[in-house]
């Protein structure tokens, strides 16, 4: 697809567009990440159903009026009961902590709203399930947001293992890593908290996503979990840290092919590694989320003095791209990723047709994480299907 075809492409979207309120539950880190998206989500993508921002909620009246100036939301309260039962509120991201997600996205569906709702799922499976179970019985479309599986450089990857061009899966290797808790002196909060909140609940879910989606189940695995600072400063002084700082598991995919993750918050370093290396019987693929806007193939084609890892810089070519730039390599970023999320749950409710991930890939990943804890616990390999 050349430049002139990419402009005709995006002249020839639906110009037509009908709006529905959004309710937003959050403002910190992930809150404004989303409120951000949904102003943005209908200019970049000319969606047929456009948000509108219709109420915001935290956890004071005096906060979600703050975050409603600032964001760019009608109206505010510091009850999400309250925005859930408003009538013109019709669909509901929910971006708060996992401890809150059952009971709203519970009271959500009750009242036939959509919902989006960040990841992880919930607490525990059985949250989970149940959040399912309710998702599915409502009918109503529903998301969870798993927002790095969305980079044009990974569904191009995807795009490339389904059409066989690296041959037949052998293995996956792959990892998200972090330093925002490598210093030993970094004090206790929230993350040190509860095994939820521990890396195995906190990142492991993002890049066991990835695996998922680039090859299929898990059939069977063994993992290992380690506290590698046993006692942060809380404030009352020193506290147990109560949770995993890195874990790793070895795993076999439905499809025969081996694998490993590694997960965590302690990697000197790493501020974004989320990165994984695919191994096929004709090919390779190499990506780094440090790097999101390049993509790494090899092929076992030509003379062995001309092979070698050849770097493919996405651009309007490769999916979603073009609505964001029309120059290959200038890139997309982060908050591109959580437009493109916007983009879809939207999609999913104006079709009424799944979209991926949605809540029963939230279950399907929270189910794993709970068969590593397991397999640690009893020091061997677990079956997962």
């Amino acid at each position: 697809m050349g430049f002139n075809f990419a402009v005709e492409r995006l002249a020839e979207q639906d110009t037509m567009s009908k709006t529905i309120g959004i309710g937003l539950i959050g403002s910190g880190y992930m809150g404004k990440a989303h409120a951000v998206a949904l102003q943005a989500v209908g200019a970049v993508f000319n969606t047929a159903l456009r948000p509108r921002c219709e109420m915001i909620a935290t956890s004071t009246q005096a906060g979600a009026e703050r975050a409603a100036k600032t964001l760019g939301f009608a109206r505010a309260t510091g009850d999400w009961r309250e925005l859930i039962a408003d009538p013109a509120v019709e669909a509901v991201v929910i971006a708060t902590p996992q401890s809150t997600h059952r009971e709203m996205a519970e009271a959500a569906f009750a009242a036939g709203k959509p919902v989006f709702c960040e990841k992880p799922l919930a607490v525990t499976t059985d949250d989970a399930q149940a959040m399912t179970d309710m998702a599915v019985k409502s009918g109503l479309p529903n998301m969870i947001g798993f927002n790095y599986v969305r980079t044009p450089a990974t569904q191009f990857a995807r795009q490339l293992v389904a059409n066989g061009e690296i041959g037949e899966l052998h293995y996956i290797r792959a990892e998200h890593s972090e330093d925002f808790l490598a210093n030993a002196s970094e004090p206790a909060n929230w993350r040190t908290r509860g095994r939820a909140n521990g890396t195995l609940g906190d990142l492991a879910p993002h890049i066991v996503n990835a695996a998922l989606a680039l090859g299929g189940d898990i059939v069977e695995l063994i993992g290992d979990h380690q506290t590698t600072c046993a006692e942060r400063i809380g404030e009352n002084g020193p506290e147990p840290v109560s949770n995993d700082d890195q874990a790793q598991m070895m795993c076999r995919f439905a499809n025969g092919a081996m694998g490993y993750l590694f997960f965590s918050r302690v990697a000197h370093g790493r501020k974004m590694g989320y990165a994984y290396e695919l191994h096929g019987s004709t090919g390779s693929i190499r990506f780094d989320q440090e790097d999101q806007n390049a993509l790494y193939l090899y092929k076992a084609e030509g003379p062995e003095s001309t092979r070698g890892f050849r770097k493919i810089l996405t651009g309007p070519e490769h999916p979603d791209y073009v609505n964001f730039c029309l120059g290959a390599g200038h890139g997309t970023g982060y908050q591109d990723q959580i437009i493109i999320e916007q983009r879809d749950f939207l999609r999913a409710i104006e079709t009424g047709e799944a979209v991926y991930p949605d809540f029963a890939e939230g279950l399907r990943i929270q189910r794993l994480i709970d068969a590593v804890h397991h397999s640690c616990e009893q020091r061997a390999w677990v079956k997962t299907v």
